[in-house]
């Protein structure tokens, strides 16, 4: 029986990149993922992906997908998701906050006043909208009295990266984390942040080969990048350790989760830390 059967997860933002890969990981693990977001028809986005064809390759890695299109932007959305989720399982197990605004113009190299207003939009589907999908985890975790929320962040939280909002957003999907964590813990639920670095999602891939210099970036090295199933493998050995909540309330680099547990990318390589030239977290365990 793999580690996570039986076990239900919601994956935010996983029609493609970084939500796609760890709803497939999860799945290769046993797991019962719910896809969510806005693409549903491959024609409607400039990038590959959409929550069904997540889904089914959630299925073909032995766990089972389930595609909701949701507008994380959208309240009600996210409400009848989890009102879902409880009427078909009657609980949650993992919920990795992952949905996010990215700009198209988040690389350009251009100061917060020279990039439109709309860039704030990481803040209302990034932060707003973890806290949102969180607020209606928590109830279903804290009465089995276990789960695990994850939110993806990255090195931005301490070290500039592309610009003012994402580094605001960063930061606070951190703290927010850890925070939660001190409200959690008496009921035995987890609640962790992890630092990410470049991961070779299909819009990486189109802008590293597409903007001179990018890969020259601290922060878009490709040395330093995992595939986007990396973080999943991660956030599974964190769900299956039975001692989980020793994590709660921490903020950690991906890498060095994996190297704890012993896991390497899907070729084998391990991934390093970029903690020395990048930064370290802020926030140690509750």
């Amino acid at each position: 029986m793999s580690g996570l059967s039986g076990r239900v997860a919601v994956v935010t933002g996983a029609s493609r990149g970084i939500g796609k890969g760890i709803a497939v990981a999860l799945a290769d693990h046993g797991a019962t993922v719910y896809v969510t977001g806005r693409t549903v028809d491959a024609e409607s986005h400039d990038l590959p992906g959409t929550v069904g064809a997540t889904a089914a390759e959630c299925d073909r890695r032995g766990g089972e997908g389930i595609p909701v299109q949701v507008d994380h932007a959208d309240d009600d959305q996210v409400a009848a998701l989890f009102d879902r989720v409880r009427s078909d399982h009657g609980r949650i197990d993992i919920l990795v906050n992952n949905a996010f605004a990215l700009p198209d113009d988040l690389t350009d190299p251009e100061p917060f006043w020279r990039k439109p207003l709309s860039n704030w939009q990481m803040i209302d589907v990034g932060v707003r909208s973890s806290f949102v999908a969180a607020h209606h985890a928590a109830p279903l975790m804290t009465s089995q009295r276990s789960g695990l929320i994850v939110a993806t962040s990255g090195y931005t939280g301490v070290s500039y990266t592309y610009g003012v909002v994402f580094g605001v957003a960063k930061s606070a999907a951190d703290r927010m984390a850890r925070d939660m964590a001190v409200e959690l813990k008496p009921y035995g639920v987890a609640s962790i942040s992890i630092w990410q670095g470049l991961t070779f999602t299909e819009r990486a891939e189109r802008n590293l080969a597409t903007i001179a210099g990018l890969g020259e970036q601290a922060a878009t090295r490709p040395e330093n990048g995992c595939t986007p199933e990396f973080p999943g493998r991660v956030i599974a050995a964190l769900a299956e350790d039975p001692q989980l909540m020793r994590h709660s309330g921490g903020t950690f680099i991906t890498a060095e989760l994996a190297q704890m547990y012993g896991i390497t990318d899907l070729d084998g390589s391990t991934i390093p830390s970029s903690r020395r030239t990048r930064g370290e977290p802020i926030w140690a365990p509750v």
